[in-house]
């Protein structure tokens, strides 16, 4: 095999070829067994159950470093970068769990096959977004989960792209922002895209120029029925959406 060619099926590894992938947008969490709570164990947990590819969620670390699954920098009304996690534990979830952190989710994570998509936030300062990225991959590592057919990493912040691209280039890595072409991506040796469903209907010429370098894409948060007819037509190679029971659906009846 040809070194680029090699190159490229390497990249475009968790992605099986020809296919277009479902991955739950924080989880399969719309729903009352999830007490309609994103980013819970309980939704990941669906997620599985449902068997779809993959299913996302985000990080945070806390003042005391503890790694924390969530979307937003603040929890239960506290800043996360500026709490310790005993003190984000006194408000529970909304449907009744603790927070969880990184080792918790991935105790889940390690369950089925389901893709993780790890969204790593970007933090205060470039110390805590680095050590963030230590403690979630020496915690995937415990788990046997440190492989890329099992984990991907995405992220607004650019700097934590680049350095996935460094130091674990055999991952997929997707960028977030939406500012970048795949040519100024592949530059940097960042191997993928996921960007605004608003960025790639500006530019759907972005989709196959991608695929050209061997990189992967992926769109977000497409929850229309209309939406998602647009991407599979377009050719991504993943639709992240709040609801992956009508995107299967469409899928299935192509």
């Amino acid at each position: 095999m040809k070194p680029y060619i090699l190159a490229m099926a390497l990249l475009l590894m968790p992605f099986e070829m020809g296919a277009q992938h479902i991955c739950a947008h924080r989880g399969f969490w719309k729903n009352a067994e999830a007490g309609k709570t994103q980013n819970s164990i309980a939704s990941l947990r669906l997620a599985q159950e449902n068997g779809f590819w993959g299913s996302e969620f985000d990080v945070h670390i806390t003042a005391d470093d503890v790694v924390v699954v969530n979307h937003d920098k603040t929890y239960g009304g506290l800043p996360i970068h500026s709490s310790t996690y005993a003190q984000l534990c006194t408000h529970p979830q909304k449907n009744g769990e603790q927070l969880s952190t990184i080792q918790a989710y991935l105790d889940q994570g390690a369950q089925s096959s389901c893709m993780l998509v790890l969204e790593l936030k970007k933090q205060d300062s470039r110390e805590k977004a680095d050590k963030m990225l230590d403690i979630c991959v020496e915690a995937l590592r415990e788990r046997g989960l440190l492989d890329p057919s099992r984990v991907m990493f995405i992220s607004f912040d650019l700097e934590a792209c680049k350095r996935i691209a460094r130091e674990l280039p055999e991952f997929t890595n997707q960028y977030l922002n939406g500012e970048l072409s795949p040519e100024e991506l592949n530059q940097l040796g960042i191997n993928g895209l996921d960007y605004n469903s608003t960025v790639l209907r500006r530019h759907p010429d972005w989709v196959e120029r991608a695929h050209r370098l061997g990189m992967s894409t992926n769109v977000w948060t497409v929850n229309s029925k209309s939406g998602m007819k647009y991407f599979i037509g377009l050719g991504v190679d993943c639709i992240t959406t709040n609801k992956p029971l009508q995107l299967r659906a469409l899928l299935e009846n192509r």
